[in-house]
């Protein structure tokens, strides 16, 4: 996979790209790693954060700011992390109404989204082998048992367990196929932190409300650290079977996107809470919205294609025009 963008020529697309991850993050269901990895830049990703270690440490304490930022790619940090704060903040109310009133249509535009993703996810394994085959069929079943989990109703209250939520959601964040939002749903906290964040963002600030988020953050940022590191060994040493394992995550996720599912809570309650079984098949053949929903996963699963072919053109140009750069100096 395309890697290492010329910072300079890249800002607009690394922040689209933090948009689209954003909004991806607040789904249930749906992770920002997937589309990191459709534009082309999720190893990028896992590499610049892997790089908080000794090494960079050394660079600041010997005064070498520059070569501090460079190793640590923090241009693209920056930029990637304004668009996906850019994209929860914009898009965390236009996804909780598509949700909450037109559910089974947005799923089924994930659910299009998710099918093209795991194929080109395959495709990057060049040679498959039996072991690739059962690393897809592992991490597949893995998946489907994990969304199909119930809701943990009555969460601890303590700091320590939004830190450890903090800590595991972030890790399902960046791994595509495993949604952060939908751990935190499964952990009992998703409605609290998402009510926070839409609290500060109408002037509602406490000190309970300000230590909550620093405790969940600061538990993101060890996960995120840590598991990054994790990320990069296997990516660089065990690649193939690493996208054959998350390719499994990406088809096993497609259980809780299956657009065709019926409501078992009454209308009074917030989508918080709402709880869904999926429809008979004969119930789904039947449903008036068949045709639509057909078309959405179809044009949805184009759209990634597209998108994937855009994103691979615009590193293929932007490397040669940095090797040309490179001969002429």
């Amino acid at each position: 996979m395309p890697q290492n963008l010329p910072s300079s020529q890249s800002s607009i697309r690394v922040i689209l790209s933090g948009f689209l991850m954003g909004g991806a993050d607040i789904i249930p269901g749906v992770s920002g790693g997937t589309v990191a990895l459709i534009l082309g830049i999720y190893s990028r990703l896992v590499t610049a954060i892997s790089r908080v270690d000794s090494m960079l440490i050394s660079h600041v304490l010997k005064g070498q700011i520059r070569e501090a930022i460079d190793y640590l790619d923090l241009r693209f940090l920056i930029t990637l992390g304004a668009g996906i704060a850019t994209g929860i903040v914009s898009l965390a109310g236009l996804m909780h109404f598509l949700l909450l009133h037109h559910h089974t249509l947005i799923l089924a535009v994930f659910f299009g989204l998710i099918v093209a993703s795991s194929w080109l996810v395959a495709r990057i394994v060049q040679q498959w082998n039996a072991q690739q085959y059962i690393a897809v069929i592992l991490g597949g079943l893995f998946a489907f048992w994990l969304v199909g989990l119930p809701i943990f109703q009555q969460p601890p209250s303590h700091p320590g367990y939004l830190f450890f939520c903090g800590m595991i959601a972030i890790c399902a964040m960046i791994l595509p196929g495993i949604s952060g939002a939908f751990i935190l749903l499964l952990l009992g906290k998703y409605a609290e932190i998402t009510g926070m964040i839409k609290g500060l963002l109408h002037g509602e600030i406490s000190i309970d409300i300000l230590l909550s988020i620093f405790t969940f953050s600061a538990g993101c940022l060890v996960g995120l650290l840590g598991f990054s590191k994790v990320l990069k060994v296997l990516l660089s040493k065990y690649e193939a079977m690493t996208m054959a394992i998350l390719c499994g995550f990406m088809v096993g996720s497609l259980r809780k996107l299956w657009p065709f599912q019926k409501d078992l809570t009454p209308d009074v309650i917030e989508l918080k809470h709402k709880a869904y079984q999926n429809l008979p098949l004969t119930d789904v053949m039947n449903s008036d919205q068949l045709l639509p929903v057909l078309f959405l996963i179809v044009l949805a699963a184009v759209a990634v294609l597209v998108l994937e072919r855009w994103a691979s053109g615009v590193l293929k140009t932007q490397s040669l025009s940095a090797s040309k750069s490179e001969e002429n100096s």
